[in-house]
């Protein structure tokens, strides 16, 4: 099993885009469109067709800019949810790109949902509805349909590759044969999904995959780049889901779709003692339920019958299981209010603000290097639309920067590689029986997160003292790992993603104790600091230097103000 080496390609593109999801595949759209003479290439884990948070599909477009309504308006309401923790400049950015977007989708054929005027049917002033069960075959067909666009589907990308300073490569292995890929490029687009599956998650054994995020993005995309010495920001911002029990199929189709409350046992509405933005609505579930009026709910009970036809399509849509459970049980939402809770903590920026310090351009703070999507920072609520306006913006600045950018060496870039190919080697070659298996390997490592990390097990809450016990665990576990050998592909392929979380793990736990104040109460609360601080109006951000994490603080940027890196 030791031939993936030998069987190793070596291949040079222009612009390479790591991860087929929205935000990738839209960079790829742009860019095919823009220059037809550019080579552009996308490596994706799975397959484009079915791959990333659009795999199931979705019911709307949750970022999109109403004729009443204005992106200054949504910036405000962005700032509001995010208690005030964004980079104006790339919310605004994004927002002026949302209808656009939703356009181009339209005229690709997804099936966005008109009034009989031909408007766009809208839940409020941000999103409209849309038949989106077959939007990612619909963006994977579009990206896949320009000559100069080539998609290298089941590539599992472990590195990035930096020569003088400067990203100039990828290295990734095969996840069906014994294979691996070495890239060469003039520049390079990070467009992985967030992180799931770091946490102890809220269904055990054989449902442990049943998470509100896709459970297959496992934080390559910010792992790659800490590794490097990327600077990232607000991974503290971690996002709890409030979703329905058991199935953690979202709830915002029945707040939005039709107005159903949150109350708690004894039939209280309970939203005005704890407010309405989203950390606010998780940490009601959970201060309601801690004080013993749980379990909570959102009232259904007495809606009308079309309105629970709506509901049962809706979830067809995207979360399928949620109908399933109402047919198999009988209880059905006009008879039964449905119950919530919140889900395991996450680490993703199209919700929250974690991921890559950019600037307004989206360059990363390595030469070379850009992001868009999830893994993104300092621009919450992008959902679909503000990954796609993102993974424009970041195709057009390629495109703009590549201009005056040498094509690099393929063989610097082969050089650089080979050590990662070798490791990818060495795991494969046979060897006495592993002490741990890799499920046992990552079931610890959510233990110790769900334990000493502020987990749902512990209602969200860490100190100091545990996330020191967190860390010095997690680094134990990395320790181990590096010593865990793969009878085939698919082992090696999760050992890589174990690798990755526990790198975003590590992180994640240094910026928990950075800051030193509770803003998202819902998200995780810092009982050494469980009030929330003005004076910490700034972003945590953090870099890896010679091996440790250095934690930094960057001011928030007021309105049209753009950042640029100064390198």
């Amino acid at each position: 099993m030791n031939d993936v080496a030998t069987n190793c390609s070596f291949y040079e593109t222009d612009l390479l885009i790591v991860g087929g999801g929205a935000a990738g595949c839209y960079a790829a759209i742009t860019a095919a469109r823009n220059d037809p003479n550019l080579k552009i290439t996308i490596l994706e884990k799975a397959n484009i067709k079915r791959s990333g948070c659009l795999a199931a599909g979705v019911n709307a477009l949750n970022a999109y800019i109403s004729d009443d309504y204005s992106p200054e308006e949504y910036l405000e309401y962005v700032r509001w949810d995010a208690e005030k923790i964004v980079r104006d400049d790339l919310v605004l950015s994004m927002s002026r790109r949302f209808n656009q977007v939703a356009e181009d989708l339209e005229n690709m054929g997804l099936v966005i949902l008109k009034d009989e005027k031909g408007r766009y049917v809208s839940r409020g002033k941000r999103n409209i509805k849309i038949n989106g069960e077959n939007i990612k075959p619909i963006l994977s067909r579009e990206a896949r349909r320009y000559a100069n666009v080539e998609v290298f589907n089941h590539v599992n990308v472990t590195d990035l590759v930096v020569v003088n300073d400067r990203a100039v490569g990828a290295v990734g292995f095969s996840v069906d044969c014994i294979a691996s890929y070495i890239f060469s490029a003039r520049a390079i687009l990070i467009a992985c999904g967030g992180a799931a599956g770091l946490y102890r998650p809220n269904n055990p054994g054989f449902s442990r995959h049943k998470l509100w995020y896709c459970p297959f993005n496992v934080g390559s995309g910010y792992a790659m780049g800490i590794r490097i010495g990327a600077e990232m920001t607000s991974l503290e911002m971690r996002f709890v889901a409030q979703r329905c029990k058991d199935t953690i199929a979202p709830t915002g189709t029945l707040a939005l779709g039709v107005g159903a409350k949150e109350i708690n046992a004894l039939g209280e509405t309970y939203g005005n003692k704890y407010g309405y933005n989203t950390s606010a609505r998780a940490y009601g579930a959970t201060k309601e339920a801690s004080e013993g009026r749980g379990p909570c709910y959102l009232r259904t009970v007495g809606i009308t019958s079309d309105q629970e036809k709506d509901l049962w399509k809706a979830y067809l849509n995207m979360a399928p299981a949620q109908t399933l459970k109402w047919i198999e049980s009988g209880e059905s939402p006009t008879s039964y209010n449905v119950q919530i809770e919140g889900t395991e903590p996450y680490v993703v920026g199209g919700h929250t603000g974690s991921g890559y310090w950019v600037d307004t351009r989206r360059r990363t703070t390595i030469r070379g290097l850009y992001a868009a999507g999830d893994v993104v920072g300092g621009a919450p609520k992008k959902f679909v639309s503000g990954a796609m306006a993102e993974g424009a913006i970041a195709a057009e600045t390629m495109i703009q920067d590549i201009k005056t950018r040498n094509r690099p060496s393929l063989s610097a870039t082969t050089d650089a590689a080979l050590d990662r190919v070798k490791d990818y080697e060495r795991r494969l070659t046979p060897r006495k029986e592993q002490v741990y298996t890799i499920d046992e390997l990552e079931e610890g490592m959510q233990k110790i997160m769900d334990e000493y990390a502020g987990g749902v097990g512990v209602a969200y809450r860490y100190n100091s003292k545990q996330l020191r016990l967190a860390k010095k665990e997690i680094r134990r576990l990395q320790q181990v790992l590096l010593f865990q050998h793969a009878n085939d592909m698919d082992e090696l392929l999760r050992v890589y993603e174990l690798k990755d979380r526990l790198t975003v793990c590590f992180s994640l736990i240094a910026h928990l104790e950075a800051r030193h104040e509770t803003r998202w109460p819902g998200f995780g609360v810092n009982t050494d600091y469980p009030e929330f601080d003005a004076n910490w109006e700034f972003f945590v951000n953090s870099r890896v230097v010679d091996g440790e994490i250095e934690i930094l603080h960057r001011p928030l940027n007021k309105g049209e103000t753009v950042y640029e890196h100064s390198y």
